[in-house]
């Protein structure tokens, strides 16, 4: 959606826009083996029109994909009326193009077949993209501004450098240097305003029920599960400091994991809707953060008697330290389960969630990367293989299981000194390379494990 917004927003700029008579997109490698079951081709439609993934909201995304379906014509950038859908895309599974498997090819051309404006962007994981012949100077881009910030870093070695410097924790550096382009109020607004995003995807997904869109049949647990859980984890009239609601109660902490799983099956399952997540790193891995924070908030000592203050305290702090982890996967790796499989989605997406338990909880740089390094230790080699190439079975499941870990990782890494013998840099460039050593069948092709041993439908 965001490449395709792009697109038309410099049609708008250049002002050829008027003159498009036929648009043609070309989707390649991952895309296209997957693009049906990841809904990339209804949020290529949207980009066409205009809309970006940040401000559309889902009532609208089903207002306009059933406006081009009826009809049958796209408004390309919110102008020109153009007879195309899904099934004018060209899908070429089979190539895929030098710099990156997700790549996406827009063409316009006049009434008598000039063309007007042609480009090419791959979608490099977690809602990033980039563009054809820009990857050079992007790269350039970015080592300049990184050597402005206050504390840049690339590698966790740099990044514990930084807190032994100046006896700041990995949230802390991350703010400094978070601050040297917004203020401390607009940061803690836009980190508090995400779980908000998070909390309001949660409560969706709760009042959903039936079956997952897209084939499979997948009935959808998290209605039923939150019921039981409401009943079975319930406290004794008077205990219930909060009141009900399942963003502000606290339950019985025998039943953490349960709830853990359901937070983790609820984001994902709205992910799988098509509903609106957090990207977090990626929407496939969207469960995990949330599932971790609720825990952090719900279960973690001391919470109880936390007033509110406080605990949008542990919602800056976590995301902050989960961030600086997803920005050393970026760096150093991927996050992009076309490129080195699920270790990239929800391998990163559980290291991230560990480190940030492990810093509201009290942990010291060193144990916040001890836990980091831990959680995606132990998903190295995931593969990613989704049935029917959708985002479903086993990516609902696989995220609980992850947020599982990422909390058993901090609670290790708590009860340690933060001493380890395999650092997370170590384990970030092992990541790296076994997803180059990984066969493309088990990098989002669907053309691998589960995706062909399990029979659809």
């Amino acid at each position: 959606m965001r490449a395709a917004a792009v697109f038309a927003g410099e049609l708008k700029a250049s002002g050829v826009l008027a003159g498009v008579a036929s648009l043609r997109v070309d989707l390649y490698g991952s895309l296209a083996a997957t693009g049906h079951g990841h809904g990339t081709m209804t949020a290529i439609l949207l980009g066409l029109e205009g809309f970006h993934p940040e401000l559309i909201l889902p009532d609208e995304v089903e207002e306009r994909l059933a406006a081009i379906a009826e009809t049958g014509t796209l408004q390309l950038a919110g102008a020109v009326a153009l007879p195309y859908g899904v099934k004018d895309m060209v899908l070429r599974p089979l190539t895929v193009l030098p710099r990156h498997t997700n790549g996406m090819t827009f063409t316009v051309s006049d009434a008598g077949g000039r063309v007007l404006h042609a480009a090419t962007f791959f979608s490099v994981g977690g809602g990033f993209i980039v563009r054809e012949g820009e990857e050079d100077a992007a790269q350039l881009e970015l080592e300049e501004s990184k050597k402005e910030l206050p504390l840049p870093f690339r590698t966790a070695a740099e990044l514990l450098g930084h807190c032994r410097a100046t006896g700041l924790g990995i949230s802390e550096v991350m703010r400094v240097n978070e601050e040297d382009s917004r203020t401390p109020e607009e940061i803690r607004a836009g980190l508090l305003h995400i779980y908000s995003v998070m909390e309001g995807c949660v409560a969706t997904s709760l009042k959903r029920e039936g079956v997952l869109p897209g084939g499979l049949k997948v009935r959808r647990r998290a209605p039923d599960w939150y019921d039981r859980l409401r009943k079975e984890s319930a406290r004794p009239a008077g205990e219930d400091p909060e009141g009900e609601g399942a963003d502000t109660e606290f339950h019985d902490p025998k039943y953490w994991q349960e709830w853990v799983n359901l937070i983790a099956l609820a984001v994902n399952e709205e992910n799988a809707s098509g509903g609106r997540v957090v990207t977090a790193p990626t929407n496939g891995a969207a469960g995990i953060i949330p599932a971790v924070l609720y825990y952090a908030l719900h279960f973690a000592p001391g919470m109880e008697n936390a007033s509110q203050e406080d605990r949008d305290d542990v919602v800056v702090r976590f995301l902050l330290a989960a961030g600086a982890v997803g920005v050393l996967y970026k760096e150093q790796a991927s996050i992009s389960g076309a490129e080195v499989g699920c270790q990239g989605e929800v391998g990163s997406a559980s290291s991230m969630a560990a480190a940030g338990l492990a810093e509201v909880m009290g942990g010291s740089p060193a144990q916040v990367e001890n836990a980091a390094e831990i959680a995606m230790e132990h998903n190295l080699g995931l593969t990613c293989d989704p049935i029917g190439g959708l985002v479903q079975v086993p990516c609902i499941e696989r995220n609980a299981i992850a947020a599982a870990k990422a909390i058993n990782a901090a609670k290790m890494a708590l009860w340690g000194d933060g001493s380890h013998r395999v650092s997370l840099d170590e384990v970030i460039v092992t990541m790296r390379e076994t997803g180059k050593d990984m066969s493309s069948k088990y990098k989002e092709t669907a053309m691998g494990g589960l995706a062909v041993n399990v029979v659809e439908c």
